[in-house]
């Protein structure tokens, strides 16, 4: 199967990367921040217009989720993910794999896949490399993730390294699965991109191993899984030192399920370019916003009479027409309007910082910038 990514290294700064990354949906800018629509929507009440209007690139879709409900048949019946959710950039669908471990109570993991209970009301389920395909396909992502086996930290060698080997061999199942689905004409995207996923747990010597059995796979880009999963940050900003100079250069490069601001600036200094986390939708949800000054609790009593944006340094429209006096009032009085506005303001800061980022990159002085705020923008103030 061709791959059919067009990734082009624009510039470079000592390993930080900027990219463009050209999809049947539109072309990403990189470094890019994917932002998180677990059932098809961001939880804090944000649309597809939204994002359009915060500055979002990508979509992330979960397709556990979406397969238990409504269920992938009746998304593909209506049409794919793009036209039932009305977004029309990239969108990412991750395979299940990370949400079965850690939400099943009950899994049995076999070389077939993994028989698990739904937590929603406990039926059984089966899901295997070539069922998640089929999710995938039913779904028309952009970009589908393979299926691979999270293992939780810490982890013993041995079962680590059997785990690898077993994601390599769903991976190249995944890889057939995909090319059959698109062959036989059943893809709701006949342009969907496959990405491989890195794991070896925290061990320098399987990640890397890994790496090179997975990079032979030709496959349209390359994520680390596994790590921001409770490991100490400096080993997981090892792991990623560890594996990059072994992840092909010509191939978009995806860190998934992190982080903070500072944890992507990090990784952005390491060679990655892709990013998603629920941290910023979450965390506005409970009053914890970003600004350029540190992050604010606005349900701090402080705030209560202060008539200042949330960050004055801010565009975003909630900073352009809301009082931080206003946002704690709606938070505090339990208003929805409240969780909307400020998902709306740490989104548009996650996705105005990748920008940020570009544009440091662009002007080779993002050494400079990293050297600013990465710490900055990770204190509580």
């Amino acid at each position: 199967m061709p791959s059919l990514t067009t990734y082009t290294l624009l510039k470079q700064e000592h390993n930080a990367r900027r990219g463009e990354f050209k999809t049947v949906h539109g072309t990403v800018q990189t470094p890019a921040f994917q932002n998180v629509a677990t059932a098809g929507a961001i939880k804090g009440g944000l649309s597809a217009q939204d994002l359009k209007d915060i500055g979002a690139q990508v979509m992330l879709c979960n397709t556990y989720h979406l397969h238990l409900r409504p269920g992938d048949k009746l998304v593909a019946d209506m049409g794919g993910l793009h036209k039932f959710t009305r977004w029309n950039g990239p969108i990412l669908t991750d395979s299940g794999g990370f949400q079965v471990f850690s939400l099943a109570k009950l899994r049995k993991i076999t070389e077939e896949g993994v028989t698990f209970a739904s937590h929603l009301d406990g039926h059984r389920i089966f899901m295997g490399p070539e069922e998640s395909m089929q999710i995938q396909a039913n779904l028309g992502s952009t970009i589908a993730m393979a299926f691979d086996e999270c293992v939780e930290n810490p982890a013993q060698h041995d079962y680590s390294k059997d785990s690898c080997e077993r994601t390599t061999r769903w991976l190249k199942r995944c890889k057939a699965e995909m090319a059959r689905l698109k062959h036989e004409g059943i893809s709701v995207n006949p342009d969907q991109l496959l990405f491989g996923i890195n794991q070896g747990c925290t061990y320098a010597d399987l990640r890397v191993e890994h790496m090179k059995q997975i990079a032979e796979l030709e496959l349209d880009g390359y994520a680390i899984g596994g790590l921001a999963v409770g490991e100490p940050t400096e080993v997981m900003y090892e792991m990623i030192s560890q594996v990059e100079p072994y992840m092909p250069k010509d191939k978009i490069r995806y860190l998934m399920g992190v982080g903070t601001p500072g944890n992507i600036i990090e990784a952005v200094a390491r060679g990655v370019d892709l990013f998603d986390c629920v941290m910023p939708s979450r965390n506005a949800r409970h009053g914890h916003l970003n600004t350029w000054s540190g992050i604010i609790n606005i349900k701090n009593a402080k705030y209560e009479r202060d008539e200042r944006p949330i960050d004055p340094a801010c565009g975003c429209p909630v900073c352009r027409n809301y009082s931080r006096a206003y946002i704690r009032h709606l938070l505090k009085a339990d208003e929805m309007l409240g969780m909307r506005l400020t998902v709306m303001h740490n989104l548009w800061f996650y996705n105005h910082l990748m920008e940020r980022i570009r544009d440091e990159l662009d002007a080779g002085t993002f050494t400079a910038f990293h050297d600013r705020y990465v710490k900055l923008l990770d204190t509580r103030i």
